[in-house]
């Protein structure tokens, strides 16, 4: 076992053996909206810091959403809807977003420790700091995104597309690369990116 699965294994450990519980489902209200922690889930909610660990959040419509620090920790996001939302510093490790789709999201210091972000659409989504360590992104769209001072260590990157990405002073290392691409993509100060994929 390497040192970079074994710090990916580590922090995955770590994060389920939080003294708090996990997301609490509530029933629909009496409007038929799902509510999860006090959190209304529909397009557009105002819930940053809300508590949403391993919530069932699967083809949820949440475009727009606020969720600026949220707990999203081993949430289900697959297929869900983000389209503009907003999760600058959220807690997504270990999430699942396969198939999410994400365009013009904001992600700013966001962490996707383990998370599976498989064929999620990132089109000019904004991670820039975002921690992508141990993370899946085969297959991901992230044409026009912004990964200025990301962190990609022993990432998944294959078959993703990287067209037009900012990944100035990012640092990639140990990452899976098999059939990645990388056309007019900014690598300035970027550590162990590619050289000649342009």
């Amino acid at each position: 076992m390497n040192t970079t699965t074994a710090t990916v294994l580590l922090a995955l450990a770590l994060s389920s053996l939080s003294t708090h519980a996990v997301a609490n489902t509530d029933a629909p209200d009496e409007s038929g909206t799902l509510v999860i922690n006090g959190c209304p889930i529909w397009p557009y909610t105002r819930c940053p810091g809300a508590d949403l660990r391993h919530a069932d959040l699967s083809a949820r419509n949440l475009a727009g959403a606020d969720l600026r620090g949220a707990n999203l920790t081993r949430a289900d996001l697959r297929a869900a809807n983000l389209a503009g939302a907003k999760l600058d510093g959220a807690n997504l490790t270990a999430a699942n977003l396969s198939k999410a789709s994400a365009p013009a999201a904001h992600f700013r210091n966001a962490k996707f420790i383990g998370a599976n972000l498989e064929a999620t659409r990132l089109m000019r989504a904004d991670l820039t700091g975002a921690d992508l360590t141990g993370a899946t992104l085969e297959y991901a769209r992230l044409n026009f995104a912004w990964l200025d001072d990301a962190i990609l260590v022993g990432t998944n990157l294959q078959e993703a597309k990287f067209v037009t990405v900012n990944l100035r002073g990012a640092t990639m290392e140990g990452c899976y690369l098999r059939y990645t691409i990388f056309p007019d993509s900014d690598f300035a100060h970027c550590k162990g990116c590619p050289s000649g994929w342009k």
